[in-house]
């Protein structure tokens, strides 16, 4: 197998047109958008708490993600849908690499805005510069050890039949369609990788909001606002990325139009939508 045929998500051309240009402009918005909040945060003194630098990682984690997938799906629209197998794979692994990078920081950050809102006090000593560097290392190791065991595991498949990928970009669920062997204890293995990260993930954030709750009981209400002013931010975006994550992995028999759908929204749409929640 030397290439693959991208379906894409769309065959009208007039809609193709206009999703083009939209796509485009929601691009270069995420890129602009995205380095502005990282060179911001990193020359300025005043935005050193941990809170600005994670959000300064996850901005970097966005305009990674979107690189990877978006150009070449944009690109896509407006001509012949192919991939080269070497390139499906590495796009493969670094989806999956800045994807769970993302998820991890996403739960950092849901913990730094606990201890934020329960120990104000000692925030800036339990959530020190060091640990702040440690959190976002185990972060990116994470990502790694998540994208190699998805990409081992399926490089490893023989792919002999038709190779056209219904997928608008390469993903695991569309590659093992193609394989010519059963491909039933890896897919498994891949949706208990991927499902059980995002699941274990989404709880821990659920507890750390719930403790954050139930700490509000005591407080005034203008450390409610102030409160809910910190975190929200976070849970609107929380619920948007892993919403759809969870749902893709964890319902992989779904037709690759809803998919595709789904797909593009997480890593072209989601993305900006963080830039106006957390500007904002």
């Amino acid at each position: 197998m030397k290439e693959f045929i991208l379906h894409g998500l769309m065959q009208d051309e007039t809609v193709t047109k206009v999703c083009f240009f939209l796509f485009s402009v929601i691009y270069a918005t995420i890129i602009f958008g995205n380095l502005l909040i990282f060179i911001t945060i990193k020359a300025s003194e005043q935005l050193e708490f941990p809170m600005y630098s994670f959000l300064s990682y996850l901005s970097f984690v966005d305009i990674s993600y979107s690189t990877v997938t978006a150009p070449k799906f944009i690109y896509d629209l407006l001509v012949e849908k192919t991939i080269p197998f070497v390139g499906c794979i590495v796009q493969l692994f670094v989806v999956h690499f800045f994807g769970c990078t993302k998820i991890f920081l996403f739960t950092v950050m849901a913990y730094d805005c606990c201890i934020a809102v329960c120990k104000p006090l000692h925030h800036t000593n339990i959530i020190s510069k060091h640990v702040c560097g440690w959190l976002v290392a185990a972060s990116w190791v994470g990502g790694l050890v998540h994208s190699l065991v998805q990409t081992l595991f399926t490089i490893q498949l023989p792919f002999c039949r038709p190779n056209e990928n219904e997928h608008c970009f390469c993903d695991v669920h569309a590659l093992l369609k193609l394989a010519c062997t059963d491909t039933y204890i890896v897919g498994a293995i891949v949706v208990a990788n991927s499902g059980s990260i995002s699941l274990s993930s989404f709880v821990v954030l659920v507890v750390s909001y719930v403790v954050i709750l139930v700490s509000l009981r005591t407080r005034s209400s203008e450390g409610h606002l102030k409160a809910l002013s910190t975190c929200t931010s976070h849970i609107t975006v929380v619920i948007l990325f892993f919403g759809l994550c969870i749902f893709i992995y964890m319902h992989s028999s779904t037709t690759f139009t809803v998919h595709n759908m789904v797909s593009v929204f997480y890593t072209i749409i989601t993305p900006i939508l963080n830039l106006l929640i957390y500007t904002l």
